[in-house]
């Protein structure tokens, strides 16, 4: 599809955090989840090839210095919409929205089954993550003990600290949070929290036609199914 320029010529760079189960993960050693293959689909869609750059950094709202530095021509990484974040890029329309869930040990807490149960525990949060803006949503109105913040990408760790009883509960996305819980059988969901997130696609601020050609694959990915099938496999 022509009409605009990507850093290297026939290809789109996605810049994406690992790991973010069911959107970005490694299966016996493939990069693969719900985003990986809605890109693959998208990029084949505007007629461009699909590659990965994998951000590491500690805080993720980081990822959207690559959309400025030229790294990447999208971020797509289970990727809400926010305030903040449209300072600093362009967002295709939603593809998913999913709400936020508290996770908790049932098995060490059993007590802890809503929101209102947070007062005196610690809560995890993902630095950057939409996970951190919820978090400390809950923490100004004095509803969690206090949080603890993991670098973006110690998800694991989190949800180890969780299992063993060093914080109360972590938040992040139901669809990672329901992930987990299908890995971890002593953790489960207590609450899911409203709004729902809006998921989207980033470019660069400015990049309107390269976000146009975005939404008009995402428009056909609904209209042949393909979203609905995604949902299927990494969502249920």
């Amino acid at each position: 599809m022509a009409g605009f320029k990507t850093i290297e010529a026939g290809t789109m760079r996605i810049g994406a955090a690992f790991p973010n189960p069911p959107f970005e993960l490694e299966r016996d050693d493939v990069d693969t989840g719900f985003d990986t293959e809605l890109m693959r689909a998208v990029c084949g869609h505007v007629g461009l090839r699909w590659k990965l750059v994998k951000y590491d950094g500690a805080d993720f709202n980081g990822i959207f210095a690559g959309l400025r530095t030229g790294d990447y021509d999208a971020v797509v990484s289970g990727t809400a919409i926010t305030p903040e974040r449209e300072k600093v890029a362009l967002f295709s329309e939603p593809y998913l929205e999913a709400p936020h869930g508290v996770v908790v040990n049932t098995t060490r807490t059993p007590h802890l089954s809503s929101v209102d149960d947070l007062v005196e525990q610690i809560v995890g949060i993902q630095n950057g993550g939409s996970s951190d803006d919820v978090g400390r949503q809950l923490e100004a109105a004095g509803t969690v003990g206090d949080l603890r913040a993991y670098p973006y990408g110690a998800l694991v760790r989190m949800v180890d600290d969780l299992d063993a009883g060093r914080i109360g509960a972590f938040v992040t996305l139901v669809p990672t949070a329901r992930w987990l819980v299908k890995e971890r059988p002593v953790l489960g969901i207590a609450a899911q929290l409203s709004p729902p997130a809006r998921l989207a696609i980033a470019v660069a601020p400015g990049s309107v036609v390269l976000r146009d050609a975005v939404n008009q694959a995402l428009a056909e990915g609904r209209r042949s199914g393909l979203l609905e099938r995604l949902e299927r496999r990494w969502l249920t």
